[in-house]
């Protein structure tokens, strides 16, 4: 089992939110060519949170960290179900 600190636990979920931002946004063919601007915030947020973290260019340590908790029992925001 992996440890997660608060810092990547928050990492590895502006990571998620952003991977299901970017997955909507081009998706959706009306909203496809404003996708620079939809995801402008929501990669913000990743990179903040990512450098935060100390896991900014260690891309290794972030996907287990986001395996692990997408196999939790409680979800990337810490919610069960």
């Amino acid at each position: 089992m992996t440890t997660i600190t608060p810092s990547e636990r928050a990492a590895a979920q502006a990571y998620l939110r952003l991977l299901e931002s970017t997955q909507a946004v081009l998706t959706d063919p009306q909203l496809a060519p404003y996708a620079g601007v939809m995801l402008t915030h929501p990669m913000a947020e990743a990179d903040e949170a990512l450098r935060a973290a100390g896991l900014a260019g260690n891309e290794d340590r972030l996907l287990r960290l986001v395996s692990s908790l997408r196999a939790s029992p409680t979800n990337a925001w810490g919610r069960t179900g």
